[in-house]
This record gives C-alpha cells, structure tokens and sequence, in this order.
C-alpha cells in the first residue's frame, strides 16, 4: 500500500480492543445492565433530571472516548464504557417515552430499527459484524455503536413487557431468561451463527438486567423488592469493580488471558 494510503497504526493495529466472550463476560455484562438502569433511575430522581442527563451524556463521552484511545483491549477502559453506555442509554430510552411521550412500541421499533441500520452499515463497510475481528478503530466505532443501540433497545423492550405488556418485573425476568436461552441453545447445540446468536444474546441481557433492577430496586407498590436503587446501584458496582479488578490482574499477568475468568 502506498505510504500516502496507510491509516495510522492506532486504526489498522492487529491488537483485539474489545473483551473476549466468556463466562465471566456475560455476569459482568449482565451486572452492567442492571447497574445503567438502577443508577439511570437513580440519579434522575435525585438530581435535577436534565443535570441528570447531561452528566450522563458527558460521562458516556468521556468513557468511550478513553476506551477508543486505548488501541486495544484493557480490562478497566472497556467496562467502565459498558457501564456509561448502559447508563445514558437507559437514561435516552426513558427521556423518549417520559419528556416526549412515545409509546413504548414505538420507542422499541425505532431503537431495533436504528440497531439493524447500524449492523447493515456496519456489514456494508467491514462485511463482518464478529467481535473477535474488532482490531482496528473503524470497526470498534461500529461495535459501540451498536452497543449503544442495543442499550436503547433493551430498555425500550423491558418497559415493554413490564409496564405496556403488564408482565411486571418479575414476570419480564422470566420471559427473557428463558428468552436468552434460546441463541445459546442454538449456538451450542444447533450450530448457529455464533455472530447471529452473540448480538441476539447481547440484546436480550438488557431488558433481563433491567428487570432485575426494577424488581430489587422499584418499591413494594409498584411490583419490586423496595430495597432502593441507590442501594442496588452501589451493590451492582461493587461486585462489578472486584471482577474487572481480577480481570485486570490476570490481563497485566498474562495479556494472553485476553477476557475471562472462566475459560471457555
């Protein structure tokens, strides 16, 4: 390639930038949704709610930026943008139905919409949507931002079920975890896509952490636990912080171990 035409080394860098798919990895991404949607919920109740989304937005930025920087995957970059995307995206699905009125129906077409928008541009421009081929920062702004809408998505969904479906929190944890296990059932078993059945999963973590969420956090009255979502917001972090605090270990003692705890 002429040296007029060669990117620069962070955009064509071999280096993997995002987590591997592991064990560990679906219990932190899980934790990671129930975290956005306790802390969104949270935050918008005790401080003013558009401080409460301008803060969101800037950590989200700030987060994602730092990762983007990175030029390869490190344990605590690419959690803590997880846990920001989970954060702001929660706190948009829910300004859309809340502040503009939008139907919940609605607002899930329109997120799935703009998801299958970013995955068709993503396949257009890349053609491959694999997580295991995220080596250059073109293909990570894809991943993210397909990560951001399936955030949105979820959110949309889950209130959904819970609330326009009158499923309750309860009820939605059931749905979609039974839900979830259909693409896991279909990777493992019937030799599906493992593509298809990872973003299908990864969609499906959403509104199933999000219930969890509401079901621990939200008050008796209301269908939850009551046991606050300051309360479950901080316990969520803190389980979270102690895994990617052992995944950064084991990744600063052996970068080989590129995502898990748990080998797969």
């Amino acid at each position: 390639m002429p040296s007029s035409l060669r990117l620069p080394t962070s955009w064509s860098s071999n280096a993997v930038r995002v987590a591997e798919v592991t064990a560990t990895f679906w219990l932190i991404k899980g934790l990671s949704t129930a975290l956005g949607e306790s802390l969104s919920d949270y935050l918008v109740f005790a401080i003013n709610p558009v401080v409460a989304v301008l803060l969101g937005f800037a950590a989200f930025v700030a987060a994602l930026a730092l990762q983007l920087s990175r030029g390869r995957y490190r344990p605590w970059a690419y959690w803590l943008a997880v846990v920001m995307v989970g954060v702001f995206g929660t706190m948009a699905a829910d300004v859309v139905h809340v502040v503009l009125g939008v139907p919940y129906l609605v607002s899930s077409m329109g997120y799935a919409a703009a998801l299958a928008a970013v995955f068709l541009l993503w396949w257009r421009v890349e053609g491959t949507l694999s997580m295991h081929d995220v080596t250059t920062a073109r293909r990570e702004v894809f991943y993210w931002a397909a990560i951001a809408a399936t955030f949105a998505t979820g959110t949309a969904v889950g209130d959904l079920t819970a609330i326009t479906l009158h499923l309750g929190y309860a009820g939605s944890i059931v749905l979609f975890a039974v839900a979830i296990c259909v693409p896991a059932a279909g990777y493992r078993w019937f030799r599906w896509n493992p593509t298809a059945a990872f973003w299908t999963a990864y969609v499906l973590t959403r509104p199933l952490g999000a219930s969890v969420a509401d079901w621990t956090g939200k008050p008796v009255g209301v269908g939850g636990l009551g046991w606050g979502e300051g309360l479950m917001s901080l316990a969520f972090a803190v389980v979270i912080a102690a895994l990617v605090t052992r995944l950064s270990w084991r990744h600063h003692r052996d970068p080989a171990t590129v995502g898990s705890l748990v080998a797969d």
